[in-house]
C-alpha cells in the first residue's frame, strides 16, 4: 500500500567546453555526488549519467520515463544550451527542479580565468531554461540557487523540495476507501471522486457496510487477543470523568472494539487501501450502527501507522492527513473548538479517528454513553498533540471543481483539556486568537482539517505549486 518516492539528479553540461578545457568534465561531473549528499532518506535517489549532449538528454529522458520516477532535479553544472533541458520538459510530466549550486562565493577577480568562470557558471543558462519551458508551454520549474558555502540553507531548500515530491506521490497508483455516507447536512463534505482523482491521483473505492460486517464475522480469536493485548498496551484505560456522558470501560466494549478493529485490518489489506473516509449512522442500534460506532480504536490506531482515517466521510480531510504524514508531521483529525481568550488558545480535536503517534503521553481510553450528534455509544480516544510547533491544513473544494488548500502554523501548548472522550489540543497562533479563528473561517475551509507537529508550511507551499492547488496560508 505505501509507496516509496524516487528522485532523479540529473546534471546538466555542455561538451564543446569539454573539447576546450581540459580537467573540466571531471571537475564539473563530480557535482553530482556533492549534490545528493543534501537529500535524507525519505525517498530513492538515484543520480543519472552526465548530459552533455541532446542525444544523451533524449536518452535519459526515455530511462527515467521508463523508471517512473517522481521528480527530477535538474542540476547545472555550467553554461548549457537550452535543448538538453527540453527533452525532460516536453516528455515528463513529474515535478522538475532547476538547481544551480555555485562551487565560489565570488571569482577571484582578479585572478579568474576563463575555467574558472566556466566552473562556476552554474547559474548562467538558468533563465534560458526557464524560458524554454514556457515557450514549450510547460510548467516553468521552481529554482534553487546558491553557493556552495551555504550549505545548511541549501540543505533545507533540498529536503523541502524532496519532501513536498514525497507527499505529492503519497497518493501515486493509490485507492482510498469511502465507506458509508457524509454526515447528513455537513454540505462541505461532499466530493466528486473523479475530481479528486484528477487533483490527487488516487482511486476512490467504494466500500459497504455488509463487507465490513462479514469481516467482523471472521475475526479469529488469535487476532482477536492480539489486537486486544495491542490496545491494552497503548492506551490507559481511564474511569469516568466530570461528564455524566463518561463511564467505565467494560471488557465487553475492548473486545468489540477490538474485532472492529480486526475487521478494519482486514479490509484495509484486501482493497490495498492507502486511506479511508468513513460514517455510517445506522437505526435503532442495528449491526452497522454498532459497527459504526466502534470504529473509534480501530480508525486511530491505523491512523497512527500511517493510514489515515477520516470520520464523517470527509474524504477531503484524509488527503490532508496523509499529506502530513508524508511530511513527516503525522496528521490527526481535526475541527475547531472552543477558544480561551485569557490564555489566548484554541482547543482543536474531534471524536473519532486520531494520530497517537504525535501525542503528548500516553492516550486514554474513555466510555461514552452516548456520541454527541452520533448514533449510539462505544470508547472514545482522549490526548493532546506533543508541544511545540504545528500545522493546520485544510483541504476544501470549491464551486469551479478545483480543490483549495487552507494552512496555518501554530504552536502546541500545555495544559488542561476537557474529559470528554475526545481529543483536543491547545493551539496558540502569532496573532489574537479571535483575529486567527476570523481569518482562519474567512478562507473558506472546510470545518475538519488535518493537525500535525511542525511548521510545515514551506513544504506545502511547495506542494500546492507542483499539484497545481490554491493554497492560502493564515498568518
Amino acid at each position: 500500500m505505501n509507496y516509496c518516492p524516487t528522485v532523479a539528479i540529473v546534471p546538466l553540461g555542455h561538451y564543446v567546453y569539454f573539447q576546450q578545457f581540459e580537467g573540466l568534465y571531471q571537475e564539473l561531473s563530480q557535482k553530482a555526488a556533492a549534490f545528493a549528499e543534501h537529500f535524507d532518506a525519505s525517498t530513492n535517489v538515484i543520480v543519472t549519467d552526465y548530459v552533455d549532449t541532446v542525444d544523451a538528454a533524449i536518452a535519459t529522458a526515455r530511462d527515467l520515463k521508463a523508471k517512473d520516477v517522481d521528480g527530477i532535479f535538474m542540476l547545472l553544472t555550467t553554461y548549457l544550451p537550452s535543448a538538453l533541458a527540453a527533452p525532460f520538459a516536453r516528455y515528463l510530466d513529474v515535478p522538475q527542479i532547476l538547481v544551480a549550486v555555485q562551487p565560489l562565493a565570488h571569482l577571484d577577480y582578479k585572478h579568474c580565468t576563463t575555467y574558472m568562470q566556466l566552473a562556476n557558471d552554474d547559474v548562467c543558462a538558468m533563465p534560458e531554461i526557464s524560458g524554454v519551458y514556457a515557450r514549450l508551454d510547460r510548467t516553468v520549474p521552481p529554482c534553487i540557487v546558491a553557493a556552495d558555502c551555504q550549505q545548511d540553507s541549501l540543505r533545507r531548500e533540498v529536503c523541502s523540495w524532496q519532501h513536498a515530491i514525497a507527499a505529492k506521490a503519497a497518493f501515486k497508483y493509490q485507492k482510498f476507501g469511502y465507506l458509508g455516507h457524509t454526515y447528513e447536512g455537513m454540505y462541505d463534505m461532499h466530493t466528486d471522486p473523479t475530481a479528486f482523482y484528477a487533483t490527487f491521483g488516487a482511486h476512490v473505492q467504494m466500500l459497504e457496510m455488509c463487507e465490513l460486517a462479514a469481516l467482523t464475522e471472521a475475526v479469529a480469536p488469535a487476532a482477536l487477543a492480539e489486537k486486544t493485548q495491542c490496545i491494552l498496551d497503548t492506551f490507559s484505560i481511564q474511569d469516568p470523568s466530570v461528564d455524566p456522558l463518561t463511564d467505565h470501560v467494560q471488557p465487553e466494549d475492548l473486545a468489540w472494539s477490538a474485532r472492529i478493529a480486526c475487521a478494519l485490518d482486514a479490509l484495509i489489506e484486501k482493497h490495498g487501501l492507502r486511506a479511508l473516509a468513513y460514517y455510517y449512522k445506522g437505526e435503532a442500534g442495528n449491526l452497522y450502527e454498532r459497527i459504526g460506532a466502534a470504529m473509534i480504536v480501530g480508525n486511530t490506531l491505523l491512523t497512527s501507522s500511517g493510514t489515515p482515517l477520516a470520520g464523517e466521510a470527509d474524504l477531503k480531510t484524509a488527503a490532508a492527513m496523509l499529506i502530513l504524514h508524508a511530511l513527516g508531521g503525522g496528521g490527526s483529525f481535526a475541527e475547531i473548538h472552543p477558544f480561551d481568550v485569557t490564555e489566548d488558545c484554541v482547543l482543536v480535536g474531534h471524536d473519532g479517528p486520531h494520530n497517537i503517534a504525535i501525542s503528548h503521553g500516553k492516550p486514554v481510553l474513555r466510555k461514552l454513553k452516548k456520541y454527541h450528534g452520533k448514533a449510539g455509544s462505544g470508547i472514545g480516544v482522549e490526548f493532546s498533540l506533543r508541544t511545540g510547533p504545528v500545522t493546520l491544513l485544510s483541504i476544501t473544494y470549491l464551486g469551479n471543481g478545483r480543490f483549495k488548500m487552507v494552512a496555518a502554523s501554530g504552536i502546541s501548548v500545555p495544559g488542561d483539556i476537557p474529559q470528554t472522550g475526545n481529543t483536543n489540543t491547545r493551539v496558540q497562533f502569532p496573532m489574537p486568537v479571535t483575529e486567527f479563528l476570523r481569518r482562519w473561517c474567512e478562507a473558506g475551509p472546510t470545518h475538519h482539517f488535518a493537525l500535525g507537529t511542525g511548521d510545515l508550511t514551506p513544504e506545502l507551499r511547495k506542494l500546492a505549486r507542483i499539484m497545481d492547488i490554491d493554497l492560502e496560508v493564515i498568518g
